[in-house]
């Protein structure tokens, strides 16, 4: 029944990296959600609510496990356009906007493309100035007598046409070198995105500026957390400083897990289902590697990161409240468990847990993927790297028909 199961939802992931084609039908009703044998007529749509007992799936491609793109060329790669977006409706700068979309996050590119409309758009322009403002701050190269100034007017450079930075050292800098390509598609938004797109740029540079030369102390900050455990923030490298490395990795943890009672209020409350997406993949996987961090040494001997296939999981589960409890549910009762006696926060973290679990939890609980043999898990990889090779070609040729246009 496992390897029936897992065929299924193999080629279900299949057949979701068919739509990528520009001229693909339509999709139709598909499968069902695992767990909830509803009809097609009870799955959410685009705008309608979901109820507590409906199980959508994603409505977009899964992206996780998508190979690195290179992030200062501006030549032609698989990824270089939104291919959920009819070609003839962009223009060439906002082609490119999607390539550097692309280009500078695995995260946030699929989702942001699985938005509706305009609202794609706008995401996808708002994403980039705030990478470009990201990419000046992090650029330890620029003076920070030189760099204040520049965070402080950030936000009025999109009015520019003409402002570009060309200076910047980071791998991320052609978003700062072609900045008149972001700013003009920034001023081609509806007014009521530029509106919001201007207020966060300001306040985040007002906010990277401010904290550029201060030294962190209050308890909301985080230097007082470390501060407890060691002098110098670089002992927690050292070896014998491991255990008190974890104490207090387990102590901000326990701290950030605070937050998910409002991340669940506010989930509860959006009922566009691809807004939903967009809101919910992201939080699901955070939740994840907090649980892969806690009170976890290796965090402090090498990367310590979510696998490809957990993320695939998450991103084709989370599409509704009873899937994403259950996925917070299932990550909460992982560091439950690992909650060591001798921590100073253990008391703290079952308190938070505890509180956690009060939320309502659905009626439609998720497949472990424990339960799939290794043959079946398997074959899913090997239908999931065809599917990417399917992408990539797909890409390729559309990107080819693009360049062929231009010229």
């Amino acid at each position: 029944m496992a390897a029936v199961a897992c065929g299924t939802k193999a080629m279900s992931l299949f057949k979701r990296t068919l739509v990528l084609s520009p001229g693909a039908a339509p999709r139709g009703a598909g499968t069902p959600p695992r767990g909830c044998p509803l009809p097609p007529a009870a799955w959410p749509s685009k705008d309608r609510p979901r109820g507590e007992g409906v199980c959508g799936r994603l409505r977009s491609p899964a992206a996780a496990g998508r190979p690195p793109q290179p992030h200062s060329s501006a030549s032609a790669s698989p990824t270089a356009v939104c291919l959920l977006c009819p070609q003839d409706s962009l223009s060439s700068s906002l082609k490119t906007c999607y390539k550097y979309l692309n280009q500078t996050s695995r995260s946030f590119a699929a989702v942001i493309q699985a938005l509706d409309g305009e609202m794609r758009h706008a995401v996808c322009i708002f994403y980039l100035v705030l990478r470009a403002l990201d990419t000046l701050e992090d650029d330890m190269t620029i003076s920070i007598e030189r760099k204040v100034p520049l965070l402080h007017n950030f936000h009025s450079y999109l009015y520019e046409p003409d402002w570009r930075f060309t200076e910047s050292k980071e791998k991320d800098r052609q978003v700062l070198e072609d900045f008149p390509t972001i700013s003009l598609e920034f001023r081609n938004l509806a007014e009521k995105y530029q509106t919001v797109i201007v207020d966060i740029c300001r306040k985040m540079g007002f906010g990277m500026a401010e904290f550029l030369d201060k030294r962190v102390t209050s308890e909301r900050e985080w230097d007082k957390a470390w501060s407890k455990y060691v002098n110098k923030l670089g002992d927690f490298a050292k070896p014998e400083n491991v255990d008190l490395a974890v104490q207090c990795l387990n102590e901000l943890i326990a701290s950030t897990l605070h937050h998910i009672p409002d991340v669940i209020t506010y989930l509860s409350r959006l009922r566009n289902q691809s807004i939903f997406n967009f809101c919910a993949i992201p939080q699901v996987m955070a939740i994840a590697t907090l649980a892969a961090c806690y009170n976890n040494q290796q965090v402090f001997k090498g990367v310590v990161k979510i696998r490809k296939g957990q993320a695939v999981t998450l991103m084709m589960d989370a599409t509704n409240m009873p899937a994403v409890k259950a996925i917070i549910h299932q990550y909460m009762e992982e560091i439950y468990h690992r909650i060591p006696n001798s921590d100073p926060c253990s008391a703290k973290t079952r308190q938070i847990i505890s509180t956690i679990r009060t939320q309502n939890l659905p009626n439609c609980q998720l497949i472990s993927r424990s339960h799939y043999s290794p043959i079946s898990l398997s074959f899913v990889m090997l239908l999931v790297a065809l599917s990417w090779q399917y992408l990539s070609a797909l890409s390729q040729v559309t990107e080819g028909c693009v360049q062929t246009g231009e010229h």
